[in-house]
């Protein structure tokens, strides 16, 4: 997976801004990016500081460019561009004081193409990572909702097995009609998840998965009642209307979805039964636990959140994080631009 991205990136080089310049696993990944010529690296955060932290590590940073918002040049043009995008619901002073923050003032990097990509998360919750997204990338057209998945990898087993996509496991708690204020639906969450299901099949062919999406439940094809099984068979229709080029199927069970045994026999003539890949969960409990699971006891490593519906690739990462970690969601980050 990182081979064809790393040549990707050495053919057209990119930018990637990371919003917390002086922790020391962005310093330690930033260090081997550079070393390998992979990308351009913009680094937020006070000067001195991001320095002192990078010799203090042993870090070679020279090639990055460091930007300090308290001192950086073009604030006022940034601070009117974000007036004009926040179209009235922020005064030039409210927006000023947002982009003396990393996740703001990286975000509008981003945005003034200044940056290819963002990413962000190894202090910041997932939360302050996609508000300044939303409000300054925005969604691309047609999207509803931000969601996210999991890119899974494993050596040996079944090969069928060894990439998978998962999602929605890190951003939309749940999925609710949304409403306007005289009462009517504005879109439903059959059409969210629909999106989360189509935007994971897209992830999961930008990586190389032949994308077979699961919209998984604790049913198959209607052989149990309440909780989110109407959700998951509603979305799936609509999903298949959305992108009729995707084999997507559901509702199902996670035997159904992996196994042919179980999948023929519970769902016959389903071209993902049995044979799925790309799994989307109903709800954030079932996926941020399902992914982990694979993750802890399946002996899977996992890659994201990466972020789907973004006009620009603006990826989180776990404040858990290790070197390593930021290392590879950055090659994933700057591979998406």
């Amino acid at each position: 997976m990182f081979s064809v991205l790393i040549n990707n990136l050495k053919a057209t080089r990119r930018t990637i801004v990371f919003t917390e310049g002086p922790d020391a696993r962005i310093l330690e990944a930033t260090d081997r990016l550079l070393k390998e010529d992979l990308m351009n690296v913009i680094l937020v955060g006070n000067v001195d500081e991001v320095k002192a932290a990078a010799e203090k590590g042993g870090f070679d940073i020279a090639k990055a460019e460091i930007i300090d918002p308290a001192t950086y040049a073009g604030m006022d043009e940034m601070v009117e561009k974000m007036v004009e995008l926040r179209k009235g619901k922020m005064s030039p002073e409210d927006c000023k004081a947002n982009l003396m923050k990393g996740n703001y003032f990286g975000t509008m990097l981003v945005k003034m193409g200044k940056a290819d990509a963002l990413l962000g998360g190894a202090t910041y919750s997932t939360a302050d990572t996609v508000r300044p997204a939303l409000q300054l990338i925005k969604t691309k057209p047609g999207a509803n909702l931000v969601s996210s998945c999991f890119i899974m990898t494993r050596e040996g087993g079944d090969p069928a097995l060894q990439k998978l996509c998962m999602g929605d496991c890190a951003i939309n708690l749940s999925y609710e009609d949304s409403v306007d204020k005289e009462g009517n639906v504005t879109v439903s969450a059959a059409q969210k998840l629909a999106e989360v299901a189509v935007e994971s099949a897209r992830t999961a062919k930008f990586f190389g998965i032949d994308p077979k999406v699961a919209v998984l439940s604790f049913s198959t094809k209607g052989s149990g009642k309440g909780g989110t099984v109407a959700l998951s068979a509603a979305a799936t229709k609509v999903a298949q209307e959305m992108a009729p080029e995707f084999a997507i199927d559901g509702e199902m069970q996670f035997d159904a979805a992996v196994s042919p045994t179980v999948g023929q026999l519970k769902f016959p003539g389903s071209k993902v039964a049995g044979y799925a890949n790309t799994f989307v969960f109903p709800n954030i409990e079932a996926g941020n636990i399902g992914y982990k699971i694979a993750q802890r006891l399946g002996g899977y490593d996992a890659y994201g959140p990466i972020l789907q519906g973004l006009n620009a690739p603006i990826n989180d990462l776990s404040r858990g994080c290790n070197a390593e970690e930021v290392y590879c969601m950055a090659i994933i980050t700057a591979g998406m631009a």
